[in-house]
């Protein structure tokens, strides 16, 4: 489990403990190019589980001196292993390991985050830093279909997964369909399950869009990342079966940690049209 995701615990880290050594060597008799091995030899260190997540690995000069390279070539296979999300860069720190992302699904079966990660095995945790009825903003009104002003339940949560903060979230709910949602406890809670336990309200449809964004000083502190860093912007509103609006949330996910998943499904309908 993750305790500490800031950059002085990677610095730590990576000054008490030696980086990992290269167990491979590169062919000099084979007609595949030097950083084409190099790539190899390092992504299967990554792959093998010899070197672990977060683990830094040797610099450029100690790469260049062990494997008896250049350092374009090595350059050029980290870059082209950065490129594939499997290291990351830290200005100052050195070369990482990268942490495996975390998935979440935009499916046809429409889950929230809490059920998503359990069905995944992971540990989500929810902490709910505030919770209040208010007047709808107009953005959130028409999202909801309701007036402007109109009193909605606001709740901003961050929300964690195994230990390590992932992503802000900031839902809106019609007043008058959930009373009293203002008031329940929601920490480590999944809010569709509340819905449908508490309120017999359940889910049947949602409409999700998503574009990126670069991180708040305020966002950056609460996910444990640097000003700038890219973020997962995520609208998502969800609807009853009798088309009323439920729910309305904006979350930001956190671009390094995140990978969202998008289930296809050809209608039979468009068959023999060219959709490619």
């Amino acid at each position: 489990m993750i305790t500490d995701t800031g950059p002085n615990a990677e610095k730590s880290t990576s000054s008490a403990l030696p980086a990992p050594v290269v167990s491979g060597a590169i062919d000099r008799d084979s007609p595949v190019p030097f950083h084409h091995q190099l790539q190899a030899l390092l992504r299967e260190e990554i792959a093998s589980g010899r070197w672990s997540a977060g683990a830094r690995i040797p610099s450029e000069p100690e790469l260049c001196r062990t494997l008896d390279v250049s350092r374009t070539v090595v350059r050029q296979a980290l870059g082209a292993l950065e490129h594939e999300q499997l290291l990351r860069r830290k200005k100052g720190l050195g070369t990482f390991v990268a942490e495996a992302k975390i998935r979440g699904r935009l499916v046809q079966s429409l889950t929230g985050f809490h059920d998503d990660m359990v069905a995944q095995g992971r540990v989500p945790r929810t902490e709910v830093l505030a919770q209040d009825l208010v007047g709808a903003e107009r953005g959130v009104a028409e999202a909801l279909g309701i007036a402007p002003g109109s009193p909605v339940v606001a709740i901003e949560r961050l929300r964690s997964v195994d230990g390590e903060p992932i992503v802000l979230v900031n839902a809106y709910l019609p007043a008058d369909l959930t009373p009293g949602l203002e008031a329940i406890d929601l920490t480590n809670a999944s809010l569709y399950e509340t819905l449908a336990t508490r309120f017999d309200l359940h889910i049947a449809y949602g409409r999700r869009m998503f574009e990126a964004l670069s991180a708040s000083e305020v966002e950056a502190e609460r996910l444990g990342i640097e000003p700038g860093e890219p973020l997962l912007f995520l609208r998502s509103t969800t609807f009853l079966a009798d088309g009323r609006a439920v729910e309305y949330h904006e979350a930001l996910h956190r671009g390094d940690r995140t990978m969202l998943e998008v289930d296809l499904v050809r209608d039979r309908e468009s068959e023999g049209e060219d959709a490619s």
